[in-house]
Protein backbone atom coordinates (compact mmCIF):
# COMPACT_ATOMS: atom_id res chain seq x y z
CA UNK A 1 0.00 0.00 0.00
CA UNK A 2 1.46 2.95 -1.18
CA UNK A 3 1.33 6.15 1.53
CA UNK A 4 2.68 9.74 0.77
CA UNK A 5 3.74 12.15 3.26
CA UNK A 6 0.96 14.91 4.51
CA UNK A 7 0.50 17.89 2.39
CA UNK A 8 -2.52 19.78 4.51
CA UNK A 9 -0.85 23.04 5.98
CA UNK A 10 -1.97 22.24 9.46
CA UNK A 11 -0.69 18.81 9.39
CA UNK A 12 2.18 17.94 12.49
CA UNK A 13 5.87 18.00 12.12
CA UNK A 14 8.72 15.98 13.49
CA UNK A 15 10.35 12.69 12.44
CA UNK A 16 9.79 11.01 15.69
CA UNK A 17 5.96 11.42 15.27
CA UNK A 18 5.92 10.30 11.46
CA UNK A 19 8.17 7.33 12.53
CA UNK A 20 5.38 6.42 15.56
CA UNK A 21 2.11 6.50 12.42
CA UNK A 22 4.04 4.21 10.53
CA UNK A 23 4.90 1.93 12.66
CA UNK A 24 1.25 1.45 14.18
CA UNK A 25 -0.13 1.57 10.30
CA UNK A 26 2.51 -1.18 9.64
CA UNK A 27 1.08 -3.55 12.51
CA UNK A 28 -1.82 -3.07 11.10
CA UNK A 29 -0.91 -3.67 7.74
CA UNK A 30 0.52 -6.95 9.29
CA UNK A 31 -2.73 -8.22 10.26
CA UNK A 32 -3.92 -7.99 6.72
CA UNK A 33 -0.59 -9.44 5.00
CA UNK A 34 -0.06 -6.13 3.34
CA UNK A 35 2.97 -3.85 3.34
CA UNK A 36 3.34 0.07 3.24
CA UNK A 37 5.98 1.95 0.81
CA UNK A 38 6.37 5.27 2.24
CA UNK A 39 6.51 8.20 -0.33
CA UNK A 40 7.95 11.88 0.44
CA UNK A 41 6.12 14.07 -2.28
CA UNK A 42 8.26 16.54 -3.23
CA UNK A 43 5.14 19.76 -2.35
CA UNK A 44 4.85 17.30 1.50
CA UNK A 45 4.31 19.84 4.41
CA UNK A 46 7.07 18.82 6.20
CA UNK A 47 8.37 15.66 4.30
CA UNK A 48 9.45 16.08 1.28
CA UNK A 49 12.85 14.45 0.56
CA UNK A 50 13.19 10.97 0.31
CA UNK A 51 16.19 11.33 3.16
CA UNK A 52 13.75 12.33 5.50
CA UNK A 53 11.23 9.60 4.44
CA UNK A 54 13.81 6.89 5.10
CA UNK A 55 14.83 8.19 8.44
CA UNK A 56 10.92 7.78 9.37
CA UNK A 57 10.73 4.71 8.04
CA UNK A 58 13.99 3.62 9.70
CA UNK A 59 13.05 4.53 13.14
CA UNK A 60 9.39 3.02 12.25
CA UNK A 61 11.58 -0.27 12.26
CA UNK A 62 8.90 -2.56 11.32
CA UNK A 63 8.82 -5.36 8.77
CA UNK A 64 5.68 -4.23 7.03
CA UNK A 65 6.92 -0.69 6.31
CA UNK A 66 9.05 0.30 3.94
CA UNK A 67 10.54 3.50 1.40
CA UNK A 68 9.12 4.41 -1.51
CA UNK A 69 11.41 5.92 -4.25
CA UNK A 70 10.06 8.25 -7.04
CA UNK A 71 12.40 9.55 -9.35
CA UNK A 72 10.22 12.93 -10.41
CA UNK A 73 9.79 13.58 -6.50
CA UNK A 74 13.56 13.13 -5.69
CA UNK A 75 14.79 14.71 -9.30
CA UNK A 76 12.16 17.47 -9.36
CA UNK A 77 13.64 19.57 -6.04
CA UNK A 78 17.17 18.72 -7.33
CA UNK A 79 17.94 16.93 -3.89
CA UNK A 80 21.23 14.76 -3.83
CA UNK A 81 21.48 11.36 -4.97
CA UNK A 82 24.74 10.02 -2.41
CA UNK A 83 22.01 8.78 0.54
CA UNK A 84 20.15 6.42 -1.36
CA UNK A 85 23.05 4.23 -1.90
CA UNK A 86 23.28 3.83 1.63
CA UNK A 87 19.61 2.52 1.64
CA UNK A 88 19.56 -1.50 2.76
CA UNK A 89 17.79 -3.24 -0.59
CA UNK A 90 15.22 -5.11 1.55
CA UNK A 91 13.92 -1.70 2.55
CA UNK A 92 12.67 -0.50 -0.68
CA UNK A 93 9.24 -1.76 -1.53
CA UNK A 94 9.19 0.30 -4.19
CA UNK A 95 10.28 2.03 -7.58
CA UNK A 96 8.56 4.59 -9.52
CA UNK A 97 9.94 5.76 -12.48
CA UNK A 98 9.25 9.10 -14.14
CA UNK A 99 11.01 12.25 -16.35
CA UNK A 100 9.86 15.47 -17.38
CA UNK A 101 11.05 18.25 -19.31
CA UNK A 102 12.70 21.49 -16.99
CA UNK A 103 10.37 24.15 -16.39
CA UNK A 104 9.71 27.00 -14.04
CA UNK A 105 6.48 26.38 -12.14
CA UNK A 106 5.01 24.92 -9.47
CA UNK A 107 5.78 21.08 -8.28
CA UNK A 108 2.27 20.12 -8.67
CA UNK A 109 1.24 21.53 -12.17
CA UNK A 110 4.53 20.08 -12.89
CA UNK A 111 3.81 16.71 -11.81
CA UNK A 112 0.19 16.69 -12.98
CA UNK A 113 0.80 17.62 -16.32
CA UNK A 114 4.38 17.14 -17.74
CA UNK A 115 5.75 14.16 -16.71
CA UNK A 116 6.67 11.55 -19.13
CA UNK A 117 8.75 8.39 -20.07
CA UNK A 118 12.21 8.33 -19.43
CA UNK A 119 14.47 9.66 -22.28
CA UNK A 120 11.93 11.65 -23.43
CA UNK A 121 12.60 14.57 -20.49
CA UNK A 122 15.57 16.62 -19.02
CA UNK A 123 15.75 14.83 -15.68
CA UNK A 124 18.98 12.65 -14.78
CA UNK A 125 17.26 9.67 -14.59
CA UNK A 126 19.98 7.86 -15.20
CA UNK A 127 22.19 9.10 -11.81
CA UNK A 128 19.38 7.74 -10.32
CA UNK A 129 18.81 4.89 -11.27
CA UNK A 130 23.12 4.35 -10.59
CA UNK A 131 22.72 5.30 -7.40
CA UNK A 132 19.94 2.71 -6.88
CA UNK A 133 21.78 0.14 -8.09
CA UNK A 134 24.44 0.83 -5.63
CA UNK A 135 22.27 -0.95 -2.96
CA UNK A 136 21.83 -3.74 -5.18
CA UNK A 137 18.34 -3.05 -5.71
CA UNK A 138 16.79 -5.60 -7.69
CA UNK A 139 12.81 -5.17 -7.77
CA UNK A 140 10.07 -4.43 -10.15
CA UNK A 141 10.50 -1.53 -11.75
CA UNK A 142 7.29 1.32 -12.50
CA UNK A 143 6.08 4.38 -14.15
CA UNK A 144 4.14 6.88 -12.39
CA UNK A 145 3.60 9.25 -14.85
CA UNK A 146 0.67 12.19 -15.60
CA UNK A 147 0.64 13.88 -18.84
CA UNK A 148 -1.43 15.37 -20.83
CA UNK A 149 -0.18 14.57 -24.25
CA UNK A 150 -0.35 10.67 -22.74
CA UNK A 151 -4.53 10.98 -22.31
CA UNK A 152 -4.77 12.90 -25.72
CA UNK A 153 -2.68 9.79 -27.39
CA UNK A 154 -3.42 5.97 -28.82
CA UNK A 155 -3.45 4.07 -25.40
CA UNK A 156 -1.11 1.54 -27.44
CA UNK A 157 1.22 3.96 -28.74
CA UNK A 158 1.64 4.87 -24.86
CA UNK A 159 2.18 1.55 -23.59
CA UNK A 160 4.93 0.84 -26.44
CA UNK A 161 6.74 4.01 -25.62
CA UNK A 162 6.73 3.18 -21.59
CA UNK A 163 7.72 -0.35 -22.41
CA UNK A 164 10.08 1.01 -24.85
CA UNK A 165 11.58 3.92 -22.40
CA UNK A 166 12.40 1.32 -19.62
CA UNK A 167 14.35 -1.51 -22.47
CA UNK A 168 16.20 1.81 -23.20
CA UNK A 169 16.81 2.73 -20.01
CA UNK A 170 17.90 -0.28 -18.53
CA UNK A 171 20.52 -0.54 -21.04
CA UNK A 172 21.77 2.47 -20.31
CA UNK A 173 22.02 1.59 -16.71
CA UNK A 174 23.90 -1.42 -18.32
CA UNK A 175 26.45 0.43 -20.09
CA UNK A 176 27.33 2.17 -17.18
CA UNK A 177 27.50 -0.47 -14.73
CA UNK A 178 28.83 -3.17 -17.25
CA UNK A 179 26.56 -5.84 -15.81
CA UNK A 180 23.49 -6.77 -17.73
CA UNK A 181 19.83 -6.24 -16.61
CA UNK A 182 17.91 -9.55 -16.17
CA UNK A 183 14.56 -8.21 -17.65
CA UNK A 184 16.20 -7.36 -21.16
CA UNK A 185 18.04 -9.07 -23.65
CA UNK A 186 21.56 -7.43 -24.45
CA UNK A 187 21.31 -4.92 -27.16
CA UNK A 188 23.54 -3.74 -29.14
CA UNK A 189 25.04 0.09 -29.11
CA UNK A 190 22.87 3.01 -30.09
CA UNK A 191 24.31 3.21 -33.87
CA UNK A 192 26.75 6.07 -34.84
CA UNK A 193 24.51 7.84 -37.75
CA UNK A 194 27.17 9.33 -40.42
CA UNK A 195 24.30 11.46 -42.07
CA UNK A 196 21.45 10.63 -44.61
CA UNK A 197 22.17 8.92 -47.31
CA UNK A 198 19.27 9.20 -49.29
CA UNK A 199 16.08 10.90 -49.09
CA UNK A 200 12.67 9.03 -51.18
CA UNK A 201 10.07 10.25 -52.84
CA UNK A 202 6.49 8.90 -53.67
CA UNK A 203 4.83 10.37 -56.45
CA UNK A 204 2.55 9.22 -59.19
CA UNK A 205 2.66 9.18 -62.59
CA UNK A 206 0.75 12.86 -62.66
CA UNK A 207 2.96 14.68 -59.77
CA UNK A 208 6.82 12.80 -61.05
CA UNK A 209 7.91 15.22 -63.83
CA UNK A 210 6.73 18.38 -61.40
CA UNK A 211 8.58 16.94 -58.93
CA UNK A 212 11.70 16.50 -61.34
CA UNK A 213 10.89 19.73 -62.45
CA UNK A 214 11.34 21.26 -59.33
CA UNK A 215 14.60 19.66 -58.04
CA UNK A 216 15.78 19.83 -61.05
CA UNK A 217 15.66 24.00 -60.28
CA UNK A 218 17.64 23.15 -57.35
CA UNK A 219 20.49 22.17 -59.15
CA UNK A 220 19.68 18.44 -58.98
CA UNK A 221 20.84 16.09 -62.04
CA UNK A 222 19.50 12.97 -62.64
CA UNK A 223 22.55 10.43 -62.23
CA UNK A 224 20.67 6.77 -61.99
CA UNK A 225 17.81 4.82 -63.30
CA UNK A 226 16.69 1.98 -61.27
CA UNK A 227 17.74 -1.43 -62.86
CA UNK A 228 14.18 -2.80 -63.18
CA UNK A 229 11.18 -0.46 -61.59
CA UNK A 230 10.39 3.21 -61.98
CA UNK A 231 12.54 4.85 -59.65
CA UNK A 232 15.23 7.76 -60.25
CA UNK A 233 17.99 8.91 -58.44
CA UNK A 234 19.10 12.36 -58.66
CA UNK A 235 22.15 14.03 -56.88
CA UNK A 236 24.28 17.00 -56.16
CA UNK A 237 27.38 17.19 -54.01
CA UNK A 238 26.89 14.65 -51.20
CA UNK A 239 23.30 14.73 -51.39
CA UNK A 240 20.82 11.70 -53.18
CA UNK A 241 17.38 12.21 -53.86
CA UNK A 242 14.94 9.35 -55.12
CA UNK A 243 11.51 9.69 -56.57
CA UNK A 244 9.74 6.37 -56.74
CA UNK A 245 6.68 6.05 -59.40
CA UNK A 246 5.93 2.42 -58.77
CA UNK A 247 2.60 1.59 -59.63
CA UNK A 248 2.73 -1.20 -57.07
CA UNK A 249 4.84 -1.86 -53.67
CA UNK A 250 5.42 0.01 -50.75
CA UNK A 251 5.99 4.16 -52.49
CA UNK A 252 2.51 3.22 -54.54
CA UNK A 253 0.43 3.13 -51.04
CA UNK A 254 2.42 5.63 -49.43
CA UNK A 255 1.54 7.86 -52.47
CA UNK A 256 -1.51 6.70 -52.74
CA UNK A 257 -2.53 7.56 -49.36
CA UNK A 258 -0.17 11.03 -48.46
CA UNK A 259 0.49 12.20 -52.20
CA UNK A 260 3.24 12.69 -53.53
CA UNK A 261 6.19 13.26 -50.81
CA UNK A 262 9.09 11.85 -48.77
CA UNK A 263 8.24 8.07 -47.72
CA UNK A 264 11.51 7.31 -46.46
CA UNK A 265 15.10 8.10 -45.10
CA UNK A 266 17.99 6.51 -46.03
CA UNK A 267 20.14 6.83 -42.82
CA UNK A 268 23.95 5.75 -43.19
CA UNK A 269 25.25 4.13 -40.03
CA UNK A 270 27.94 2.19 -38.94
CA UNK A 271 26.60 -1.38 -38.88
CA UNK A 272 22.81 -1.34 -40.43
CA UNK A 273 21.96 -5.01 -39.17
CA UNK A 274 23.04 -4.23 -35.72
CA UNK A 275 20.89 -1.09 -35.77
CA UNK A 276 17.99 -2.89 -37.11
CA UNK A 277 18.65 -5.73 -33.77
CA UNK A 278 18.50 -3.06 -31.67
CA UNK A 279 15.09 -1.56 -33.45
CA UNK A 280 13.64 -4.99 -32.77
CA UNK A 281 14.14 -4.86 -29.52
CA UNK A 282 13.08 -1.58 -28.27
CA UNK A 283 9.69 -2.71 -30.06
CA UNK A 284 10.67 -0.86 -33.52
CA UNK A 285 8.19 -2.53 -36.18
CA UNK A 286 10.83 -3.61 -38.84
CA UNK A 287 9.61 -3.16 -42.39
CA UNK A 288 10.43 -6.33 -45.46
CA UNK A 289 9.22 -6.17 -48.98
CA UNK A 290 9.73 -8.90 -51.89
CA UNK A 291 13.12 -8.01 -53.63
CA UNK A 292 13.84 -8.47 -57.72
CA UNK A 293 16.66 -9.95 -59.26
CA UNK A 294 19.78 -7.78 -58.90
CA UNK A 295 18.23 -5.79 -55.84
CA UNK A 296 19.50 -5.62 -52.22
CA UNK A 297 17.25 -5.87 -49.01
CA UNK A 298 17.89 -3.14 -47.03
CA UNK A 299 17.05 -3.37 -43.49
CA UNK A 300 14.34 -0.99 -42.69
CA UNK A 301 11.60 0.02 -39.63
CA UNK A 302 8.47 2.13 -40.07
CA UNK A 303 8.93 5.83 -39.02
CA UNK A 304 6.57 8.81 -38.69
CA UNK A 305 3.44 8.80 -40.47
CA UNK A 306 4.33 4.98 -42.00
CA UNK A 307 7.09 5.89 -43.88
CA UNK A 308 10.37 4.25 -43.82
CA UNK A 309 13.63 4.66 -42.15
CA UNK A 310 16.11 2.76 -43.66
CA UNK A 311 19.98 1.66 -42.75
CA UNK A 312 22.57 1.56 -44.96
CA UNK A 313 26.36 0.64 -43.70
CA UNK A 314 29.64 1.16 -45.71
CA UNK A 315 31.15 -2.39 -44.78
CA UNK A 316 28.44 -4.73 -46.92
CA UNK A 317 27.23 -4.70 -50.26
CA UNK A 318 24.65 -1.94 -49.09
CA UNK A 319 26.97 0.66 -49.38
CA UNK A 320 27.40 0.02 -53.29
CA UNK A 321 23.57 0.41 -53.78
CA UNK A 322 24.11 2.77 -56.36
CA UNK A 323 26.09 1.39 -58.27
CA UNK A 324 24.33 -2.58 -57.62
CA UNK A 325 20.40 -1.16 -58.08
CA UNK A 326 21.09 1.83 -60.83
CA UNK A 327 22.12 2.31 -63.96
CA UNK A 328 24.35 5.97 -65.00
CA UNK A 329 22.00 8.73 -66.82
CA UNK A 330 24.37 11.43 -68.63
CA UNK A 331 23.79 14.57 -66.73
CA UNK A 332 21.50 17.66 -68.14
CA UNK A 333 23.73 20.31 -69.42
CA UNK A 334 20.97 22.97 -69.19
CA UNK A 335 20.54 22.92 -65.46
CA UNK A 336 22.74 24.91 -63.51
CA UNK A 337 24.79 23.49 -60.55
CA UNK A 338 23.58 25.64 -57.43
CA UNK A 339 26.49 24.20 -55.36
CA UNK A 340 24.42 22.21 -52.56
CA UNK A 341 26.84 20.18 -50.86
CA UNK A 342 24.93 17.83 -48.27
CA UNK A 343 21.80 17.42 -45.83
CA UNK A 344 21.99 19.90 -43.47
CA UNK A 345 18.42 18.86 -41.45
CA UNK A 346 15.44 17.46 -41.53
CA UNK A 347 11.92 19.23 -40.36
CA UNK A 348 8.99 16.87 -39.87
CA UNK A 349 5.14 17.57 -38.48
CA UNK A 350 3.68 15.29 -36.29
CA UNK A 351 0.59 15.53 -34.36
CA UNK A 352 1.25 17.11 -30.92
CA UNK A 353 0.72 14.15 -28.95
CA UNK A 354 2.96 11.93 -30.93
CA UNK A 355 5.78 14.07 -30.47
CA UNK A 356 7.43 12.45 -27.10
CA UNK A 357 6.96 9.08 -29.18
CA UNK A 358 9.29 10.43 -32.14
CA UNK A 359 12.12 11.59 -29.56
CA UNK A 360 12.14 8.28 -27.63
CA UNK A 361 12.24 6.43 -30.94
CA UNK A 362 15.18 8.60 -32.30
CA UNK A 363 17.40 9.00 -29.20
CA UNK A 364 16.94 4.99 -28.02
CA UNK A 365 17.40 3.65 -31.41
CA UNK A 366 20.17 6.07 -32.58
CA UNK A 367 23.36 7.89 -30.66
CA UNK A 368 21.56 11.01 -31.04
CA UNK A 369 21.05 13.64 -28.21
CA UNK A 370 17.87 16.07 -28.13
CA UNK A 371 17.70 19.69 -27.57
CA UNK A 372 15.20 21.76 -25.52
CA UNK A 373 12.08 21.96 -26.84
CA UNK A 374 11.27 25.89 -27.83
CA UNK A 375 8.39 27.50 -28.70
CA UNK A 376 7.63 28.86 -32.55
CA UNK A 377 5.23 31.65 -32.99
CA UNK A 378 3.78 30.77 -36.34
CA UNK A 379 0.29 33.25 -37.20
CA UNK A 380 -1.91 30.51 -36.36
CA UNK A 381 -0.62 29.89 -32.72
CA UNK A 382 2.42 28.07 -31.29
CA UNK A 383 4.70 25.40 -32.46
CA UNK A 384 6.35 23.14 -30.44
CA UNK A 385 10.14 22.33 -31.89
CA UNK A 386 12.37 19.90 -30.64
CA UNK A 387 15.87 19.06 -32.47
CA UNK A 388 17.22 15.20 -32.34
CA UNK A 389 20.94 15.34 -33.66
CA UNK A 390 24.57 13.38 -33.79
CA UNK A 391 27.29 15.39 -31.63
CA UNK A 392 28.89 16.08 -34.95
CA UNK A 393 25.66 17.31 -36.72
CA UNK A 394 25.33 14.71 -39.23
CA UNK A 395 21.96 13.85 -38.86
CA UNK A 396 20.21 16.46 -37.66
CA UNK A 397 16.02 16.20 -37.14
CA UNK A 398 13.81 19.02 -35.74
CA UNK A 399 10.64 17.74 -34.70
CA UNK A 400 7.59 20.39 -35.20
CA UNK A 401 4.16 19.84 -33.55
CA UNK A 402 1.28 22.14 -32.63
CA UNK A 403 -1.99 22.36 -30.60
CA UNK A 404 -3.56 24.87 -33.09
CA UNK A 405 -4.94 23.14 -36.30
CA UNK A 406 -4.58 26.87 -38.18
CA UNK A 407 -0.69 26.75 -37.99
CA UNK A 408 1.69 25.92 -41.09
CA UNK A 409 2.63 22.19 -39.51
CA UNK A 410 -0.85 21.43 -38.63
CA UNK A 411 -2.14 22.11 -42.33
CA UNK A 412 0.69 19.87 -43.56
CA UNK A 413 -1.00 17.25 -41.55
CA UNK A 414 -4.37 17.76 -43.11
CA UNK A 415 -3.01 18.29 -47.02
CA UNK A 416 -0.65 14.84 -46.63
CA UNK A 417 -2.98 13.19 -44.13
CA UNK A 418 -0.85 12.79 -41.50
CA UNK A 419 2.81 13.20 -40.43
CA UNK A 420 5.81 13.09 -42.43
CA UNK A 421 8.64 15.68 -43.69
CA UNK A 422 7.72 18.64 -44.43
CA UNK A 423 10.68 20.40 -45.17
CA UNK A 424 14.26 19.67 -46.05
CA UNK A 425 17.31 21.91 -45.97
CA UNK A 426 20.45 21.53 -47.70
CA UNK A 427 23.81 23.53 -46.72
CA UNK A 428 25.60 25.13 -49.60
CA UNK A 429 28.98 26.88 -49.25
CA UNK A 430 28.13 30.33 -51.23
CA UNK A 431 24.08 30.78 -50.69
CA UNK A 432 24.61 33.83 -52.89
CA UNK A 433 26.08 31.72 -55.59
CA UNK A 434 23.22 29.40 -54.81
CA UNK A 435 20.29 31.96 -54.90
CA UNK A 436 21.44 33.09 -58.05
CA UNK A 437 21.59 30.02 -59.70
CA UNK A 438 18.34 29.27 -57.97
CA UNK A 439 17.17 32.16 -59.92
CA UNK A 440 18.86 31.51 -63.35
CA UNK A 441 16.70 27.71 -62.79
CA UNK A 442 13.89 29.19 -62.83
CA UNK A 443 12.69 28.04 -58.57
CA UNK A 444 10.71 30.83 -57.14
CA UNK A 445 11.88 31.75 -53.14
CA UNK A 446 9.82 32.97 -50.54
CA UNK A 447 9.68 37.01 -50.64
CA UNK A 448 10.82 38.34 -47.21
CA UNK A 449 9.21 41.67 -46.34
CA UNK A 450 11.22 44.56 -47.12
CA UNK A 451 11.01 45.88 -43.20
CA UNK A 452 12.96 42.91 -42.21
CA UNK A 453 16.06 43.93 -43.26
CA UNK A 454 15.83 47.39 -41.67
CA UNK A 455 15.95 45.17 -38.68
CA UNK A 456 18.84 43.16 -39.55
CA UNK A 457 20.94 46.61 -40.66
CA UNK A 458 19.82 48.14 -36.75
CA UNK A 459 20.70 44.95 -34.86
CA UNK A 460 24.03 43.65 -36.92
CA UNK A 461 26.78 45.94 -38.37
CA UNK A 462 26.79 43.99 -41.76
CA UNK A 463 27.92 46.68 -44.45
CA UNK A 464 24.71 48.55 -46.45
CA UNK A 465 25.89 46.55 -49.73
CA UNK A 466 25.53 43.32 -48.33
CA UNK A 467 21.99 43.72 -46.67
CA UNK A 468 21.06 44.99 -49.84
CA UNK A 469 22.57 42.09 -51.57
CA UNK A 470 20.58 39.61 -49.24
CA UNK A 471 17.10 41.66 -50.20
CA UNK A 472 17.53 41.18 -53.33
CA UNK A 473 17.69 37.38 -53.12
CA UNK A 474 15.63 37.08 -50.07
CA UNK A 475 18.20 35.99 -48.16
CA UNK A 476 17.58 35.43 -44.22
CA UNK A 477 20.24 36.43 -41.34
CA UNK A 478 21.04 35.13 -37.97
CA UNK A 479 24.14 34.96 -35.72
CA UNK A 480 25.53 33.92 -32.19
CA UNK A 481 28.63 34.40 -30.12
CA UNK A 482 30.03 30.78 -32.56
CA UNK A 483 28.78 32.44 -36.40
CA UNK A 484 26.24 33.37 -38.96
CA UNK A 485 23.59 31.79 -40.39
CA UNK A 486 22.26 32.60 -44.13
CA UNK A 487 18.93 30.84 -45.09
CA UNK A 488 16.20 31.24 -48.13
CA UNK A 489 13.24 29.18 -48.86
CA UNK A 490 11.58 27.93 -51.63
CA UNK A 491 7.90 27.58 -52.12
CA UNK A 492 5.77 24.81 -51.37
CA UNK A 493 5.40 22.12 -53.49
CA UNK A 494 1.71 21.50 -53.96
CA UNK A 495 0.39 22.58 -50.95
CA UNK A 496 2.82 20.39 -49.39
CA UNK A 497 6.40 20.04 -48.43
CA UNK A 498 8.93 23.11 -49.59
CA UNK A 499 12.92 23.51 -49.03
CA UNK A 500 15.65 25.65 -47.13
CA UNK A 501 19.04 26.23 -48.32
CA UNK A 502 21.28 27.22 -45.73
CA UNK A 503 24.99 28.49 -45.19
CA UNK A 504 26.82 27.84 -41.92
CA UNK A 505 29.32 30.24 -41.64
CA UNK A 506 31.67 28.92 -38.48
CA UNK A 507 30.35 26.64 -35.67
CA UNK A 508 26.96 28.04 -35.67
CA UNK A 509 24.52 25.44 -34.39
CA UNK A 510 21.40 26.93 -34.34
CA UNK A 511 18.25 27.02 -37.30
CA UNK A 512 17.62 30.39 -37.71
CA UNK A 513 14.93 30.66 -34.85
CA UNK A 514 14.96 34.36 -34.68
CA UNK A 515 13.69 34.44 -38.39
CA UNK A 516 11.12 31.77 -37.93
CA UNK A 517 8.17 33.89 -37.13
CA UNK A 518 9.26 36.03 -40.39
CA UNK A 519 9.22 32.47 -42.07
CA UNK A 520 6.10 31.42 -41.81
CA UNK A 521 4.12 34.78 -41.80
CA UNK A 522 5.66 35.02 -45.53
CA UNK A 523 4.51 31.24 -45.89
CA UNK A 524 0.79 31.91 -44.62
CA UNK A 525 0.22 34.88 -46.69
CA UNK A 526 0.76 32.57 -49.80
CA UNK A 527 -1.31 29.69 -48.22
CA UNK A 528 -4.57 29.11 -49.58
CA UNK A 529 -7.56 29.58 -47.29
CA UNK A 530 -8.16 26.34 -45.77
CA UNK A 531 -12.31 27.06 -46.68
CA UNK A 532 -11.09 27.23 -50.60
CA UNK A 533 -10.74 24.14 -52.44
CA UNK A 534 -7.51 22.93 -54.14
CA UNK A 535 -7.59 23.68 -57.71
Amino acid sequence: LLVCSNVAPDCLSGIDRAATDLRELGERAKTRGIRIAFEALAWGRHINDYRDAWEAVRRADHSHVGLTLDTWHTLARGTDLKMIGSIPKDRIFLLQIADAPKMDMDLLSWSRHFRNFPGQGDLPVLDFMQALDATGFDGMWSLEIFNDQFRAGSARSVAVDGCRSLIYLADQLSAKTGRAVPMIAALPPRSKCLGTEFIEFAADAADAPQLEKFIGGLGFQKSGQHISKSVTRWTQGGINLVINSETEGFAHSYSITHGTGVCALGLKVDDATATLDRAQKLLDHPFRQATGPGELEVPAVRGLGGSLVYFIDPKSDLGHVWDIEFKPVAPNAATRDASLVSVDHISQSMHYEEMLTWVLFYTSLLDLDKTRSEDVMDPGGLVKSQVVQSADGALKIALNASQSNRTQSSRFLNEAFGSGVQHIAFATTDIFNTAEALKANGVAVLSIPENYYDDVEAKTDLSVADIERMKSLNILYDRDANGEFLQLYTHTFDERFFFEIVQRRGPYAGFGAANAQIRLSAQARLARNPAMPRT
